[in-house]
């Protein structure tokens, strides 16, 4: 390894199974080491986590680090979004933390949307309609369903708002994260007193929700926890939620696409106008910084395209030029197009379709989706003619990178760069540091450089054929029948 051209900061990345640490050089934006612990995610129907283990889990990937972790000079957190962290007087955990993918609350997503008063009215004073994922929804169950445990709390917080807290001892967030609340507003940039008495939450129990750039504190010990394994006075930045800080770790500049290929898939954009979609497709976040990032999930992604190449016995590479049929692959339901009791749906099978085509024509339904969320997020703030910036786990699959080509006519880059959660929060810590914008460290340090693959023709035969049968079973899709 060479002598580090800067100083070092540290990025975490604590997402639903594990905490992920890179240490990097703030000049060149080099890893010079690296950690990684995992979480334990319990139940079926329920997803939980206690809290106390993030922090552990935080504790060992910095041990993992050696030297070079007691070396650095700041340091932030980026988390998993929209968790809800309840935490008694003494600042322990109250009951495990609801994480994001926890949708018991859909009755009471319900309710409350219908309450305030329908997804115009969401849209208009929040910036996005909630989905079960969303802190407020899982405070009106908890409310409901566990009223001692609410009443017992005396702060809430997101994910990354509890690991900054056990940080520095102080209550903060910044408008990233907290955008993906559901009880921040984005036409005020501050918490929405109407929702808040909507849901029966005090705003004294939630964190103060810092200014872009601004640091949270200093690493210092807090009472009753062990210590990081960070040097005390190291800087501490604000932190953010996993989808802003993989935007800052791309450097984007407003209107480049992202698609993002993981057991989900997820596209946004950063745009310098704030989005409002009644629809509740695109979700009105703000990012890390003074912007925006529309963003819009599919719940069918790798997962679902790798359970059909399992199905039919076949690596996942292994595909033929697509046929006449068209595979739907919402083995999970859907939420991009919103289809949430949705199965799988295969049509167009004939004596010639090769095992090749119909994974081919898994592929296709996926990213198909996937298009179609882009589109509506590119509506909110994007150019149509940038390269799509194809990232996650998908990303170094040909079959992906390929079906993606075919179907969008757009050219395509693979960054290069790994742990870009990890590494957004790196360059977030940098940039306080050094006193920069934090995109722009990261462009300094060329994170979205990687192969680029031109365009091809839009295969308009495969959308049109794909298209209309979503629409011919829409209600079939939709439950209806």
């Amino acid at each position: 390894m060479t002598a580090p051209q800067g100083p070092l900061v540290v990025g975490v990345d604590s997402s639903t199974q594990s905490t992920k640490v890179l240490v990097v050089d703030a000049g060149t934006g080099d890893v010079v080491a690296r950690g990684q612990a995992a979480h334990t995610v319990t139940g079926d129907q329920r997803r939980e986590s206690d809290p106390q283990e993030w922090w552990q889990a935080l504790r060992e990937a910095l041990a993992q680090c050696g030297p070079a972790a007691a070396e650095a000079a700041a340091v932030s957190v980026a988390g998993q979004q929209h968790g809800l962290v309840t935490l008694d007087a003494q600042g322990a955990p109250v009951r495990p933390a609801l994480l994001w993918n926890d949708v018991r609350s859909a009755p009471q997503r319900d309710r409350i949307v219908a309450e305030l008063g329908g997804p115009g009215e969401w849209a208009e004073r929040i910036g996005s309609v909630p989905l079960p994922a969303y802190t407020v929804t899982k405070w009106a169950w908890l409310r409901e369903n566990e009223p001692r445990s609410a009443a017992a709390a005396a702060a809430v917080r997101l994910p990354h708002d509890f690991l900054t807290e056990r940080l520095t001892g102080r209550a903060v967030t910044d408008r990233g994260d907290a955008s993906g609340t559901g009880w921040w507003s984005s036409a005020q940039q501050a918490y929405d007193e109407k929702v808040l008495e909507l849901v029966d939450l005090d705003p004294q129990l939630l964190p103060e929700v810092l200014a872009p750039g601004e640091a949270a504190g200093t690493v210092g010990e807090v009472a009753g926890w062990e210590p990081s394994g960070l040097p005390e006075g190291a800087l501490v930045a604000t932190g953010t939620g996993d989808n802003m800080a993989a935007a800052l770790g791309l450097g984007l500049r407003p209107g480049r696409p992202v698609v993002s290929l993981g057991t989900s898939g997820t596209v946004y954009a950063v745009s310098p106008h704030r989005p409002t979609d009644p629809s509740g497709t695109v979700s009105g976040f703000a990012d890390a910084r003074a912007d925006w990032l529309p963003l819009a999930c599919t719940l069918n992604c790798t997962l679902a395209v790798d359970r059909v190449a399992e199905l039919l016995g076949r690596d996942r590479e292994a595909v033929d030029p697509a046929g006449e049929t068209v595979l739907l692959p919402f083995l999970d339901g859907e939420r991009t197009p919103d289809f949430p009791y949705a199965t799988g749906l295969l049509t167009g099978l004939r004596h010639a379709t090769s095992g090749g085509q119909l994974l081919q024509a898994a592929y296709d339904g996926a990213v198909f989706a996937l298009l179609q969320a882009l589109d509506r997020v590119l509506d909110a703030g994007g150019a149509a003619d940038e390269p799509i910036l194809l990232i996650g786990g998908g990303a170094r699959g040909t079959a992906w990178r390929e079906t993606v080509r075919r179907l969008s006519g757009r050219p395509v880059v693979v960054p290069q760069a790994q742990e870009l959660v990890a590494l957004g929060a790196a360059a977030q810590a940098a940039g306080l540091l050094l006193g920069e914008d934090a995109a722009s460290v990261a462009r300094r340090w060329r994170t979205d450089e990687g192969p680029a693959y031109e365009p091809v023709p839009a295969d308009e035969e495969a959308l049109a054929r794909i298209s209309g049968v979503l629409r011919g079973a829409g209600g079939l899709l939709a439950g209806e029948g």
